[in-house]
């Protein structure tokens, strides 16, 4: 994995399927939600949308996997006006901040035509929608950390950890005890500064990280 780094270490995630249905003039709007890790997975649920509602008008659809200047975004109109239908949900999406999450605006035409700016409102709308019925998770990355401790000094440190965040992975015991940490990233320096107190500066934090991974937790 490479190394997060900024606004990559911390951000929020759908947690399953959502949708919503709005009715607008006879026209019924569809919006889909759910999370998509790259943009294979994003057209690969709008693929699956489709099937669900084979016989609808337009499948628009919007991802967006990344975020900052480089984001990593796809949107389309499905046959709609030019940015009346992927960019609004896009904007809906980005507005929320979610990252890996993939939208689909189904339609199903009612025959009263509803201009650039009722589609504009319309395919946002049931986007919005949707995203209220969203489960978000926030993944939060945490730094990998090895340590050998001797055993007088189990007992208190496996006691303080957790008020940092701090759960611990795995544990092997010898003559000493090795425990694999998963620290917070923003608890690295207090954790630091606690096992470097606990072992009279023998244990330096930076010299025991070995990757990391992200932890999710329930918003």
């Amino acid at each position: 994995m490479t190394e997060p780094s900024g606004d990559t270490l911390r951000y929020c995630v759908p947690a399953a399927r959502a949708e919503s249905e709005l009715e607008i003039k006879n026209s019924v709007f569809i919006g889909s939600v759910a999370r998509a890790r790259s943009p294979e997975e994003a057209l690969a649920f709008v693929q699956d949308t489709r099937q669900v509602y084979p016989d609808a008008n337009h499948h628009a659809w919007a991802y967006c996997i990344t975020g900052g200047p480089q984001a990593l975004i796809g949107s389309s109109d499905d046959g709609e006006p030019g940015g009346t239908a992927g960019r609004p949900m896009l904007a809906v999406l980005q507005g929320r901040d979610l990252r890996e999450v993939v939208a689909v605006g189904t339609r199903y035409f009612g025959g009263t035509k509803l201009g650039t700016g009722g589609l504009v409102r319309a395919y946002g709308g049931c986007i919005r929608a949707a995203l209220e019925e969203l489960p978000i998770v926030e993944l939060v990355y945490h730094r990998l950390v090895r340590v050998t401790i001797a055993y007088p000094l189990y007992g208190n440190l496996t006691y303080l950890l957790p008020r940092y965040g701090v759960t611990i992975a795995d544990e092997s015991f010898s003559d000493v005890a090795t425990l694999e940490l998963s620290v917070p990233y923003d608890q690295e320096a207090p954790v630091a500064e606690l096992l470097r107190e606990l072992t009279n500066g023998r244990v330096i934090l930076a010299e025991h990280m070995h990757g990391g991974h992200y932890v999710e937790y329930e918003r």
